[in-house]
Order: structure tokens, then sequence, then C-alpha cells
């Protein structure tokens, strides 16, 4: 499609930005592509000045650019065309979804299937190859459930949410609209109890429930689990990426992001619009005051207070995180420096 229609298509989203192109240059655009892969008719973005040497090298027909007249009047030098926005990553993510939809199914009930006669299922439902769904089930409007997928009893899930291929969801589990749960993941497994006993470990069944709500979309291969009591939930539009562990009785705020192979023990209490970097991991009890950060590895063990950003293992703050990086880079001659000032003091030389 050319230029102008996608800028017509994203509607107030580009209205209310700077453009750059008139009707003797309006390319057609056939594709979205990174800015260093980008041939002509592709559209794609750069996100700020670190990324400015790119304007010089795509051969991208269009840009979305962030508000930097350097950038702009390289476009324009190399007769590119662009639009300005604060934004450009989310820009770029909206016209993508001008080119790509994800496959979706026609509704229907595929002969292999297992649903219980006592599960009820709403209009428009897709439900796959070899799916079991148990008893009291309650399955809402045009939800898709792919094949494989497996729904134990007394499940509800909400409209317009996918289940992924080989998923399972699994006793007293509430999932909220338009949630996604991709394939592998594990929902409402019973959670990590064992109390120690003199005899051995005691198993504490887990009675709980586990809630996603609205928007919710949890990754490949993770994991959340059901507590003995109570519930565990997800706040809405919280993302979880592959490979994350949310332990029993955890609380989840709204809008929070997980990223791959972040954890956290039983308890955990995560404010609104947490995130956790990769391979994080939070302990038992902690809370995350809300929009609070841990950092790629990060350890963290004492509560961290709203808006706070933490790293290394135990957790400290980012700012004196970065002091003793710097300190540990100086350890060797700090270490040289010592022995040298040992050896006068032993000389008597001090």
């Amino acid at each position: 499609m050319k230029f102008s229609e996608i800028l017509e298509k994203l509607g107030d989203a580009a209205a209310s930005n700077s453009l750059s192109f008139n009707k003797d240059n309006d390319p057609e655009i056939t594709e979205v592509a990174a800015v260093d892969e980008a041939t002509k008719g592709a559209l794609s973005y750069i996100e700020g000045a670190k990324f400015a040497s790119m304007v010089s090298k795509t051969s991208a027909s269009a840009l979305i650019l962030p508000p930097d007249e350097t950038l702009q009047t390289q476009a324009i030098e190399r007769d590119i065309v662009w639009i300005v926005t604060p934004e450009p990553r989310l820009l770029f993510a909206k016209v993508i979804a001008l080119f790509y939809h994800p496959w979706r199914p026609t509704p229907e009930i595929h002969p292999t299937a297992v649903i219980h006669p006592t599960a009820k299922i709403g209009n428009e439902v897709y439900i796959g190859a070899h799916v079991v769904i148990q008893q009291g089930v309650e399955i809402g409007t045009d939800v898709c459930v792919h094949p494989n997928v497996v729904i134990y009893p007394d499940v509800k899930i909400g409209d317009r949410t996918t289940l992924h291929a080989n998923c399972s969801i699994h006793e007293r589990t509430r999932i909220g609209r338009d949630c996604v749960i991709h394939s592998g993941a594990v929902i409402g497994a019973e959670g990590f109890g064992f109390v120690p006993s003199s005899t051995g470990w005691v198993k504490m069944e887990q009675s709980g429930y586990t809630v996603l709500e609205d928007g919710v979309e949890v990754g490949c291969n993770s994991a959340i689990d059901r507590p003995a009591v109570g519930e565990t939930r997800v706040g809405r539009y919280t993302k979880i990426d592959n490979l994350v562990q949310i332990g029993h009785g955890c609380q989840i705020g709204a809008g929070c992001a997980l990223a791959g192979q972040s954890g956290m023990a039983g308890g955990v209490k995560l404010g609104n619009g947490v995130i956790l970097a990769g391979q994080s991991g939070v302990a038992n009890q902690v809370k995350m005051g809300d929009r609070a950060i841990a950092t790629a590895q990060a350890g963290v063990h004492h509560d961290v207070a709203p808006g706070e950003m933490v790293s290394a293992s135990p957790a400290v703050p980012y700012k004196q995180y970065l002091k003793v990086s710097a300190i540990l880079n100086r350890l060797p001659e700090m270490y040289q420096a010592l022995k040298q000032l040992q050896r006068k003091l032993n000389n008597g030389d001090g």
C-alpha cells in the first residue's frame, strides 16, 4: 500500500505527528523491516540517536523517526519519506499490525475433541484436535482452543481468549477476557506446598484458585501455581514472557512485565507496572511497589519501594550497584596498593 494509505489507516496515531512527504514521493510500501535489513519498499524506524548512522545506510523507502532534526535532514537528503513521533517503536508496532494478522482458525469443534457433557461452550468457539475439556468448564464467546490443550474441571475462560497448542489449564483456574496462553504453559497447577515434619515432608493440598484478569498474556513453558488457600492473581494486561515461574499465592498488579527466566517464590506481591528483567528472582513474601524494576539477574530478598530500581544479588539500589561495579574494576590495583602498604608497615617504614 502507499505510504499515504498507511498514515490514513493509522488515523489519530499518525495525525498528531510531523510529516515530510508529498504526492511526488509517495512510495509503495510492501513490507516492514529492521532498519539494517530494510530494502526498497520497506518501512522501518529509528528509535534514537544511538542508531542515527543507519539513516545514511538503510535502503528503506520510509522511516519512523524520533524528534531529531539531524535525522530528518539526513532522510530528506536520501529521498526517504518519514514521520516523526516521540515513540517510534510504538508507532512501528502499530504499522506491523497493518501488514500481519495472526492466524486464527474458523470456529468449529474438531471431532477428536473430548468435551464433558456438563461443559458450557460459548458461540463462535474453535476447539482443535485432541482437546480435552472436563466437567464444569465454562468457555466464553469467540474463544480459540488449539490442539492438545487440556482443561481440567471447574475452569472458567473469558471471551476472545486464545489457548495455544499443548498448554494445560488446571482446576480452580479463572482466565479473563482477551487473554493469550502460549504453548506449553501450565496455569493453576498445584504450588510447591510441603511442610517439614519429624518423619519427612508432609504434602499441603493446594485448594486455592488461580486468577488471570483480562488481557493477560503468558509465554511458552511458563508456570503459574495454585495456592493452598486463597488465590494466585495476575492483574489485567500484565505480560509474562517464556519460562517464567510464578509461585503459589503471588499477587501481581496490573500492567507488569516479567521477562524470560524470571521467577517469584510464594506469596510475592508486585504493584502495578513492575518490571522483572531476565533471570531475576524474587524471594518468598517480598513486596515490590508500583513501577519498581529488578534488572537482569537481580536477586530480590527485601521489599522494594515504589519506583525504585535494584540490581545484583542480593539486590541493592541501582545507583549503589553502579558505584560497586566501578570499584570492582579497580580491585586488582587496590589490592596491589594494599600489599605495598603492608610491606611498609612490616618493615617499619610507616
